[in-house]
């Protein structure tokens, strides 16, 4: 699509019309010109000896110059409107959250105790299908995804692209990344990958979940609390798991012990102004998400921009050309 970005330049095109009704006429500016009879003999007998075509020629010849004027002169003037070619609109996204979501792959993730609908999930599938949901959600976010077990991997980085990143986790298996459990790694290798864009830090958030205490890794708990703690990146945690396991679909429960570090986990979300949160079930884990989703409002819908091409160039390079082609009328003329 073409528009003007001027459009009152248009006006200009009256401009000759004003200067020709308006201004007065030279012989009333300076008076009437000397007149020399001799001087007008001899141009009459000039005219008179020439063949009466050359007349023609010489109306043919100031039509064509006023034509090659008023184009010129309208070129000049569309030149001046300042026209552009528009593309489609497209979004631009707001500098709003970072998020990096770092999720327990370890072999206990295959725990099959939350249930939803009276049906019985691992603990890994629950994860992934409302964790998947918070993302979609995050619509304005760039979110990146950190797997750990026995290692911590940055499993996708810090992205728009929603739906690749949906695809990694979902196809993630518990036990890939080994047995047991190095929350301080996983910490670190987020971290690391947060402040190395060097952006602010207060838009920034961790969110870790986890379903047991951190018994591997370089990398110590109290550590990895300082570390968090020193960068100013705000952690909200997530403890998963139920304190009873199922039997025969959900006919009834049994208590059992839970290696949770619940202590460590409040600790690290305190120290760094988040929130500590307890999932025992698929709805109460699609509860903490939305409770983060409230803590952690997206800005506004990202700014729709148009491409834009300046093509004033174009009309004012023909009236440049037009007017030279004027002034070699000019001289071919004299």
């Amino acid at each position: 699509m073409i528009r003007f970005a001027a459009m009152d330049a248009f006006w200009m095109l009256l401009v000759p019309v004003l200067v020709y009704y308006i201004l007065p006429a030279a012989g009333k500016m300076y008076g009437d010109a000397l007149k020399v009879p001799f001087v007008a003999d001899l141009m009459r007998i000039k005219a008179d000896s020439r063949h009466s075509g050359l007349m023609n020629s010489g109306v043919r010849s100031s039509a064509l110059k006023m034509f090659v004027m008023s184009l010129a002169w309208i070129l000049a003037v569309v030149a001046l409107a300042r026209p552009q070619m528009v593309g489609e609109p497209h979004r631009v996204h707001n500098e709003s959250r970072d998020i990096l979501l770092i999720v327990d792959i370890s072999n206990s993730m295959n725990e099959r105790d939350f249930v939803y609908q009276n049906r019985v999930y691992d603990r890994l599938t629950a994860v992934k299908n409302v964790v998947s949901r918070f993302i979609d959600e995050r619509t304005e976010d760039r979110i990146g995804l950190v797997l750990f077990g026995t290692r911590a991997y940055l499993q996708v980085p810090l992205t728009y692209d929603k739906q690749s990143l949906k695809e990694v986790l979902l196809t993630t298996d518990a036990g890939m990344a080994g047995n047991s459990t190095s929350i301080g790694d996983a910490i670190g290798v987020a971290l690391k990958n947060m402040v190395a864009d060097g952006k602010p830090a207060e838009n920034k958030v961790l969110i870790l979940l986890t379903d047991g205490e951190n018994n591997d890794g370089n990398i110590s708990f109290p550590q990895a609390v300082n570390l968090a703690k020193q960068e100013k990146i705000k952690v909200y945690t997530i403890g998963v798991g139920s304190d009873q396991v199922p039997f025969f679909g959900g006919l009834f429960n049994v208590p059992v012990s839970s290696d949770l570090d619940e202590a460590g986990l409040t600790q690290l979300a305190r120290e760094t102004q988040g929130r500590y949160f307890r999932a025992k079930d698929v709805q109460s884990l699609f509860k903490v998400y939305q409770e983060i989703n409230r803590l952690e409002p997206q800005e506004q819908e990202g700014r729709y921009v148009e491409d834009v091409d300046e093509l004033y160039w174009w009309p004012a390079a023909a009236a440049l050309l037009l007017f030279a082609v004027l002034i070699l009328l000019n001289r071919k003329v004299g």
